[in-house]
């Protein structure tokens, strides 16, 4: 997701004070996880990890498959409170990663003549979301995919967010959510210029309920999750999530206090996040999808891996449902695969062509708004990719 907004954080005070409700996810269940791997950098590795949860990241788990072989820790707590330790095995929330799920899933169905990707999506939407979401009656779904529709972030929607702190584990349907951008003004006119929102992944989630006539979970899981054997992936709410699932935490004042806010829904199951999954599967799902090309026909994968221009914001570019990342890198160090960022939750999922290495990691942490542990991550994730670079 793009940074939260913090304007209304004085309004809602009294909620957090409440305390956290504990529907939807209960406290964390221990698992069985993998034996240490053999590896000529496991003690490197596992030396990076160690480092940033005594920094204060809660809970860490990462795999790396590289010319040596496979190499998965972990490292911190998956339930701080009931002193439950993070493992591989554990399932986390993997945030903006579901968008390239929904991406992918949008390209199998337009292989299958469901829809097009250059369809306006006004084919696909009710009238009045038409009507009342700016960009929508000049965007298409390439639009969507690729975020140059303009359309605004509901991300950016105090109004929303007030609504998640007065009921943080609500269950929003589509219908719901995309009434806190009606009216909302673009970002630029559609297909002038690209900026990420997560209102395209909203849009997106409501055409491929109507492409199919069932919801997009459903075919999520018949398309992707069970053909690829991902049986460690939950799309939340749709399907419950197991008891090895990891709380979340973050620095709500910036004081140095972190709070679970495990059940704090920020639109989880509504195509721009709500994957709950573990290392192994998003490994699973990136190296069949970019390395293997088992999972989209090539000519599907090259408009995917049709990039939009540089945000330099985030060094980053835009595909169809993915990114090509780390561009503020060395030239061949780039990276296919997307960022995760929620309100307590961390992920990123990438396969670096040049290099054939897969790297994918779980922090229970969230850390796309500003607390100083934010800044603990991004120098993590820097550091991380220096030493498998190495």
């Amino acid at each position: 997701m793009k940074n939260f907004r913090y304007l209304f954080i004085g309004i809602v005070t009294y909620i957090f004070i409440s305390g956290c409700t504990s529907d939807g996810i209960d406290k964390t269940s221990d698992c069985t996880g993998s034996s240490p791997t053999i590896h000529p950098k496991s003690a490197i590795y596992q030396s990076v990890i160690d480092k940033y949860t005594k920094a204060g990241l809660p809970g860490i788990a990462i795999l790396v498959r590289d010319k040596n072989g496979l190499w998965i820790g972990a490292s911190g707590k998956a339930d701080i409170e009931q002193n439950i330790p993070m493992k591989p095995c554990v399932i986390s929330k993997g945030a903006s990663t579901t968008k390239t799920f929904i991406g992918t899933l949008t390209l199998l169905l337009a292989e299958e003549g469901k829809l097009s990707l250059d369809d306006k999506i006004e084919k696909w939407l009710p009238q009045k979301v038409i009507e009342d979401v700016k960009n929508a009656k000049s965007s298409t779904v390439r639009m969507l995919l690729n975020h140059t529709s303009g359309i605004a972030d509901i991300i950016d929607d105090q109004g929303f967010y007030l609504a998640v702190l007065n009921n943080p584990s609500h269950n929003w349907t589509s219908e719901e959510l995309i009434k806190y951008v009606f009216d909302d003004e673009p970002i630029f006119p559609a297909g002038t210029d690209v900026e990420y929102s997560n209102t395209n992944y909203l849009l997106l989630a409501m055409i491929l309920d109507k492409v199919t006539g069932k919801n997009h979970s459903i075919t999520l899981r018949e398309k992707i999750l069970n053909p690829l054997k991902l049986s460690n992936s939950y799309y939340f709410w749709h399907d419950p999530v197991p008891a090895n699932t990891a709380q979340g935490y973050f620095d709500f004042y910036n004081n140095g206090t972190i709070l679970n806010l495990t059940n704090y829904n920020t639109g989880s199951g509504n195509g721009y996040g709500g994957l709950y999954t573990t290392v192994y599967d998003l490994q699973i799902f990136i190296e069949a999808l970019v390395k293997d090309k088992k999972v989209l026909k090539q000519q599907s994968l090259d408009q995917m891996l049709t990039f939009t221009k540089e945000d330099e914001s985030y060094s980053r570019a835009n595909g169809l449902g993915i990114f090509k990342d780390f561009l503020e890198r060395a030239p061949n160090q780039f990276g296919y695969g997307h960022r995760g960022r929620d309100l307590g939750y961390t992920a990123d999922m990438y396969w670096f062509p040049n290099q054939n290495i897969t790297m994918t990691y779980l922090i229970n942490y969230g850390t796309d708004a500003k607390s100083e542990l934010r800044e603990v991550f991004l120098a993590f994730r820097k550091e991380i990719v220096d030493k498998i670079m190495e």
